[in-house]
């Protein structure tokens, strides 16, 4: 007699808990995955002036216009800049080492107004904000490191030593509307 060959079953993992795991993969994921977010440009804007209230009059000696136009192009005080030029510009104007009548009276009163035209590049605007923001830190830095023999960064946060050196160059920075 021949025996019969029997059917071999072949081996199945079972299925059903696979999609518990994954649901639970998933979560998982969904928890430890940090997502970056743009933060933008960072700057504390001062509130807004009442209705009823007059602007303070400022001084045209201590206002620096600088206006970047639709072709990137840099005008400081109606005469055209590089932007790598712009940086040594600001810090002689807030500074005025020798006292010119056409700059800043002192640091605290000095003014730097930018303005675009709507059609101006956004990166030639980020670039000329970080060129305004680099001018005030190279001015603290040499401050702090006259004052107290460290860079500004190296203070301590909100130390007296800080705000006195915000003190004596404090970011007045006023952005425009950008010209129609």
């Amino acid at each position: 007699m021949l025996l019969k060959k029997r059917k071999r079953e072949s081996a199945e993992i079972n299925g059903s808990s696979m999609a518990d795991i994954a649901f639970l993969l998933l979560i998982f994921f969904l928890v430890t995955t940090t997502i970056n977010v743009d933060t933008g440009i960072g700057l504390v804007l001062p509130p807004p002036l009442e209705e009823d209230v007059d602007p303070p009059p400022i001084k045209e000696r201590n206002l620096m216009n600088i206006l970047v136009n639709q072709e990137g192009r840099i005008v400081m005080d109606e005469e055209f800049y590089q932007l790598g030029e712009v940086k040594a510009r600001l810090i002689e104007f807030i500074k005025n080492p020798t006292q010119d009548p056409n700059l800043a009276e002192t640091p605290d009163l000095a003014i730097v107004s930018i303005r675009t035209q709507r059609e101006t590049p956004y990166r030639i605007y980020v670039d000329m904000l970080d060129e305004v923001m680099g001018a005030y830190k190279d001015l603290r830095d040499e401050a702090s490191r006259a004052n107290y023999g460290v860079p500004y960064g190296a203070l301590e946060e909100d130390s007296p030593q800080q705000e006195q050196v915000k003190d004596m160059y404090p970011k007045k920075i006023s952005i425009a509307e950008p010209n129609e």
